[in-house]
């Protein structure tokens, strides 16, 4: 990250590259990058890259060396609820590129670099390899397998203190399929991060505003103190995508109650 530490989205990027000019926008939209539909390109695919190329937080991420705009979603709940805090135990669920694992690595002193601070440990885990990053461990696991928490615990030396989620399902394209897939995936990491927490610890997890999430919701307020849900201001404003952020660990819920189709 080129020895950048992470900075608060509260003064972050803007559109229009910070020119300076009046309220009325001119400037923003004489800066708009326009891409032509080349030959063999979808346009779908050209709609995303001149997204792209006009995104703020693309362009700020390229400036300040992360692996994606998704720093400044973390970045955003971390400045708001302060979970990341130097000496704290990471866990990154699905952690490639590797943006998230980046700010935590700062945030939680995984590099020592602030003295007089304990350091903390990030741990990110992946189905993919993940490119080396100084303060990270990473590693090559499906967090849905058997063994996989105990796996975690393991290399932690005990519990963790942050289990975080940024993952999304592959898009089928029908939005109501989409979210029920990602609301499967936010509740297997949760019941993850129920058995690698310590007590105190915090669960982070994207989810898809669709009306399925009821019982997740349900079972977090058993097992924390404290879930909020919240869309912070790097999230496009055009996704349904927000995050829950579950603070204050008090132990893994009691199993919901089963219902017998037959009575």
């Amino acid at each position: 990250m080129r020895g950048k530490k992470p900075t608060g989205a509260g003064a972050g990027p803007t559109a229009g590259g910070g020119s300076g000019r009046g309220g009325s926008g001119r400037g923003q939209r004489d800066l708009r990058v326009r891409v032509k539909t080349a030959k063999g390109r979808k346009l779908s695919s050209t709609r995303w890259l001149e997204r792209q190329l006009n995104d703020p937080y693309v362009q700020a991420a390229r400036r300040e060396g992360y692996r994606g705009r998704a720093a400044y979603k973390i970045i955003e709940l971390d400045d708001k609820y302060r979970f990341l805090r130097p000496g704290a135990r990471v866990v990154d669920l699905g952690c490639a590129p590797g943006g998230w694992l980046q700010v935590a690595v700062a945030r939680v002193n995984a590099l020592g670099e602030t003295p007089g601070k304990p350091r903390g440990r990030v741990l990110g885990v992946d189905l993919q390899e993940v490119d080396p990053l100084p303060g990270a461990e990473t590693h090559v696991l499906d967090f849905l397998a058997d063994g996989a928490d105990a796996q975690v615990r393991a290399w932690l030396g005990g519990g963790a203190d942050v289990v975080l989620s940024d993952m999304a399902a592959a898009s089928s394209g029908h939005r109501q399929t989409d979210h029920l897939r990602i609301i499967a995936l936010c509740e297997a990491a949760a019941e993850f991060a129920f058995d690698v927490l310590a007590e105190g610890g915090t669960f982070v997890a994207k989810v898809l505003a669709g009306g399925a999430e009821g019982a997740l919701q349900a079972r977090l307020k058993q097992a924390f103190t404290r879930v909020a849900n919240v869309k912070p201001p790097a999230s496009r404003a055009d996704s349904a995508e927000k995050y829950v952020v579950a603070t204050g660990f008090r132990g893994r819920p009691a199993a919901a109650p089963r219902t017998d189709p037959e009575a």
